[in-house]
């Protein structure tokens, strides 16, 4: 646990994915903290003075200091609690990098997609081509995880907070666009790694409830957002 002088403060929101990832990172390594609601439709002075670049969440505060954008917060967890709980980094320096490029690939290959699927395509076809762009990027991730049972090896990575933080918000656009991204069937080691990461201690502490996220994602993007046909 974060000893004295260490108290950490988290600035999210409850359904944010990736808040869930430095929710995960501090989970991970037995840290405490203190953990601040925030309300994105009226956003709050400490929100706006912590991250007047992008004002969004997720915003860590430690020993006073704000840290933003929710994997570089991850990697800061790792290097200033390198004691605590397991590490998040390989020490190989090779490793190391072989991590943050497949961490990198997932914020530009599958988030990005995912986001633009979610919040801004509005044709058939804009739909179409995020699916398609997002289904490609499963099958390179599935081939990541070939002959292990996490990205990190036999342990959670930062790889696996990566995706991990997303993985309700994914079963939630499964239903909303009617499309299968882990499935057994198509990307066996993807669906089986879900289903072992969600059976995590850090995952069942960090992760928001299913059944709220999908109620709130229909709320957003409404209910007819439609199956996509996608040609592979």
């Amino acid at each position: 646990m974060a000893g004295a002088g260490e108290e950490m403060k988290l600035l999210s929101t409850w359904f944010s994915p990736f808040g869930s990832r430095v929710k995960l990172a501090l989970h991970l390594k037995g840290l405490s903290y203190e953990y601040v609601e925030e309300n994105l439709q009226s956003k709050s002075q400490l929100l706006l003075e912590s991250n007047p670049v992008h004002k969004k969440v997720p915003v860590l505060f430690h020993r006073g200091k704000a840290l933003c954008e929710s994997m570089v917060i991850v990697d800061y967890i790792e290097e200033a609690f390198p004691d605590a709980g397991p590490s998040l980094l390989p020490s190989d320096p090779y490793e190391r990098a072989i991590s943050r490029f497949w961490v990198s690939f997932i914020e530009n290959k599958f988030v990005g997609p995912w986001c633009q699927l979610f919040e801004g395509a509005k044709t058939r076809a804009e739909k179409a081509e995020g699916l398609k762009q997002i289904l490609a990027a499963r099958m390179a991730m599935e081939g990541a995880l070939e002959g292990k049972p996490f990205f990190g090896g036999d342990s959670v990575g930062c790889v696996d907070i990566a995706l991990g933080g997303l993985l309700v918000w994914v079963r939630a656009s499964e239903v909303l666009f009617g499309v299968k991204f882990f499935d057994a069937a198509t990307t066996p080691l993807l669906s089986a790694w879900a289903e072992r990461f969600a059976a995590l201690d850090a995952a069942r502490a960090a992760l928001p409830d299913f059944g709220r996220v999908l109620q709130y994602a229909m709320m957003v993007r409404g209910p007819a957002a439609g199956a996509v046909a996608v040609n592979n």
